[in-house]
């Protein structure tokens, strides 16, 4: 039996990252001891709280890891719990000495692209677009965070498969909660799991079933802990999933992200269509640019294949069209989603449709405006950046 060192096995635990934090155990000061002896080797490792929700996930991808280097070896995994030394000393090194309410997204030098999803209305399918768009995402190899901030109708994390999740808390920082999402594209033996990381004032309630009744200063400050009290990590992307309408939410979003772009929502009915149009000029208001309209429902593929218009026709350009005239730069129609059994089953089901059944009309329509978003490079152009003229000397 060849020889197996400490730093052999250490070396090889450096490739196991926590589920939650996305980074190596050995770099967050997880593994405590490791004992090798003949035949057997012993690892010790330190959960940030005692009811870690994914120990199991560590046991496994901890022996997995040991076997790629001493396959002859058993190996045993014990469970301990940092101590509050310990735990300061890790949130310490994942803010990076940054002060502790900033948000990381909000700073100049930050690369993550903020895309806030906005509708006029209620029911227009905007929590359906924000996860299929999230997953879209993750799909081609991003890392996307999702933010609930639809306080009162919070429904992203039962829609994204994780609504009986809590996150973890270490000190006052808050771990999101993965969500890890089948992608029925890939062959069984090759199944990969597009990760999303998401956060809802939903997870944070002490009972499920408990009312949200906040008013405006609650709700500001719910934001701005959801964005600056959360470990996020490196992402590629956030989405957050705006209440609809004009309210309270949408003013914290623009005083507190500026830099975020808005995708309205709408149905084809032109009383959709003019409330829509309400959401992108708000948004325009707070200096934040609109990229584009999403029209959901567009049409009912019936058996005989036909398109049934059920709600209409022509709203999403028409909102396209009035925004790009209201703001003065082109605002573009992305999609037009059809209304499919699928879609509505996925949301009910947690298994996002552009994952779960990639082939479906709707799915590819996501699919395109997430690979058409994610491709973009962000510019001023079309945003208001809140300067005045100065008089002259």
């Amino acid at each position: 039996m060849a020889s197996v060192s400490e730093d052999t096995v250490r070396e090889a635990l450096s490739s196991v990252n926590d589920p939650e934090i996305k980074r190596p155990i050995t770099e967050l000061g997880m593994v405590d001891t490791i004992t090798v002896a003949e035949g057997t080797i012993a690892v010790r490792l330190l959960l940030t709280v005692a009811g870690c929700p994914l120990k199991d996930t560590l046991d496994r991808d901890i022996k997995a890891a040991v076997a790629e280097v001493a396959p002859q070896h058993a190996v045993t995994v014990e469970m301990g719990v940092m101590s509050d030394d310990q735990r300061k000393s890790m949130q310490e090194m994942l803010r990076g000495g940054r002060a502790e309410k900033e948000i990381p997204f909000a700073q100049p030098g930050s690369l993550t692209k903020v895309y806030a999803i906005a509708s006029g209305k209620g029911g227009v399918g905007k929590s359906s677009v924000t996860v299929n768009l999230a997953v879209a995402m993750a799909r081609r190899g991003l890392k996307v965070g999702i933010v609930d901030a639809d306080i009162y109708g919070h429904s992203i994390p039962d829609m994204m498969g994780v609504g009986d999740r809590r996150p973890t808390q270490v000190e006052d920082m808050i771990m999101p909660v993965p969500a890890p999402v089948e992608d029925a594209s890939v062959p069984e033996h090759e199944r990969r799991y597009p990760d999303v990381k998401v956060m809802s004032i939903g997870m944070l309630k002490p009972k499920k079933d408990q009312v949200v009744a906040w008013r405006g200063p609650m709700l500001d400050r719910a934001l701005v802990q959801m964005l600056s009290d959360v470990f996020w990590g490196d992402l590629d992307a956030l989405l957050l999933d705006l209440p609809p309408g004009t309210g309270d939410m949408a003013i914290s979003l623009g005083q507190h992200l500026a830099n975020a772009e808005v995708v309205v929502v709408t149905t084809p009915q032109q009383a959709a269509a003019q409330v829509a149009e309400r959401a992108g000029t708000m948004a325009s208001m707070m200096h934040q640019r609109v990229v584009g309209v999403i029209e959901n429902m567009s049409w009912l593929q019936t058996p005989a294949g036909e398109r049934m218009e059920v709600f209409g026709s022509g709203g999403g350009a028409a909102v396209a069209e009035t925004l790009s005239k209201r703001l003065g730069h082109d605002v573009r129609l992305l999609a037009q989603v059809p209304l499919e059994e699928g879609l509505r089953e996925s949301g009910d089901s947690g298994r996002p449709i552009v994952a779960a059944n990639p082939d479906a009309e709707s799915a590819k329509a996501l699919q395109q405006v997430a690979d058409e978003l994610s491709g973009r490079s962000r510019g001023l152009a079309g945003m208001q950046l809140g300067l005045s003229p100065a008089g002259r000397l």
